[in-house]
C-alpha cells in the first residue's frame, strides 16, 4: 500500500474516532451500521457451517448461530448477568416468553437460548438476505402478523409439532419492539398455544436497555443487561377459558420483575 493511501485512511478513522467522540448521532449511526454488516456476514458464515454441518433447515443449527452470535457482545462493550438458567430444565417442551426491546435482543436471546428451541418471527424476516437464510436454517416459524387467520393456524401446527417433536418455542408476546423501559399489553397466541399443548409457559426477562441504547436520543454506549429465567408456570387441565387469566399473571409477573432488574420503582 502506498504511504498517500496508507495516511488518508489513517485521518478518515482519526476523524471518525473524533466525530463518534463529539457526536451522539455519530457514534450511534456508525455503530448501528457496524451491527448490521456483523449480522449479514457472521449470517452468511454461518449458513455455509450449517449446511456443511446438519445439511439443511434443523433445530440442530440453533447451536451453530447461538455460538456466532454470543461473540457480538465484545463488539460493543455488552455484558450479561443471567439468573435462573435452572428453570429450563423441564421435561419435554414449553412456551418461553420474554420482553422485545431492539434489534440488539438477537443477543440477549443467544446468550440464554436452551438447546431444541425455536423461535416464532415474522414472515418478513425472511427476505432479509443472509439473516433470512440463517434464521431460516435455524428453523424459525414464520407468521403472517396481517393475517389473524394464518397465524392461528400456524399457532394450531406448532402446538401438535412442539409435542410431537420435544422442542421449546420462543416468543415475543408484545409483538413488536418496545424501547420504552415499559412492556407492551401481550398478545395471546403464546398464551393460547402453551394451553392447547398443555406445557408450562417460561418467562424471561431482560432488564431495559434504556441507560445504554435508545434510538429516539441516538444512545449507543457500552453497558449491563440483567436477565432473569422466572419459574415455569404450569398451565395443565387450562382450558381456552383461562387464557386471559394466565396472559396477565404473566404479564404482571414479568413487568414487576422489569422493573426491579431495572432498578426502577414498580
Amino acid at each position: 500500500m502506498e504511504p498517500g493511501w496508507l495516511l488518508w485512511g489513517t485521518a478518515v478513522l482519526l476523524l471518525l474516532h473524533v466525530l463518534m467522540e463529539l457526536s451522539p448521532a455519530v457514534n450511534f449511526a456508525l455503530r448501528i451500521t457496524f451491527y448490521c454488516l456483523l449480522c449479514l456476514v457472521s449470517s452468511a458464515l454461518a449458513a455455509v457451517a450449517c449446511l456443511l454441518v446438519n445439511g439443511g433447515r434443523t433445530v440442530k443449527n440453533m447451536r451453530i448461530i447461538r455460538a456466532v452470535v454470543r461473540t457480538f457482545k465484545y463488539f460493543f462493550g455488552l455484558r450479561f448477568e443471567v439468573k435462573g438458567l435452572e428453570n429450563f430444565k423441564v421435561e419435554g417442551p414449553a412456551v418461553i416468553v420474554s420482553n422485545h426491546q431492539s434489534i440488539l435482543d438477537m443477543m440477549g436471546l443467544m446468550e440464554v437460548l436452551p438447546d431444541n428451541c425455536v423461535q416464532v418471527g415474522k414472515k418478513e424476516l425472511m427476505y432479509m438476505g443472509s439473516v433470512g437464510l440463517i434464521i431460516y436454517l435455524g428453523g424459525i416459524i414464520f407468521i403472517n402478523r396481517k393475517s389473524t387467520s394464518s397465524a392461528k393456524m400456524v399457532m394450531s401446527e406448532v402446538a401438535k409439532t412442539m409435542v410431537a417433536d420435544n422442542v421449546k418455542v420462543w416468543v415475543y408476546p408484545e409483538g413488536t419492539r418496545n424501547c420504552t423501559g415499559d412492556l407492551l399489553p401481550f398478545k395471546k397466541g403464546a398464551f393460547h398455544l402453551a394451553v392447547q399443548a398443555q406445557v408450562p409457559v417460561i418467562p424471561v426477562v431482560y432488564s431495559s436497555f434504556t441507560n445504554f441504547y435508545n434510538p429516539k436520543t441516538k444512545l449507543f454506549t457500552s453497558g449491563k443487561i440483567k436477565v432473569e429465567v422466572l419459574p415455569p408456570i404450569e398451565t395443565k387441565g387450562l382450558t381456552s377459558d383461562d387464557v386471559t387469566e394466565l396472559t396477565d399473571r404473566c404479564f404482571s409477573t414479568m413487568r414487576e420483575t422489569l422493573f426491579r432488574l431495572s432498578g426502577r420503582p414498580s
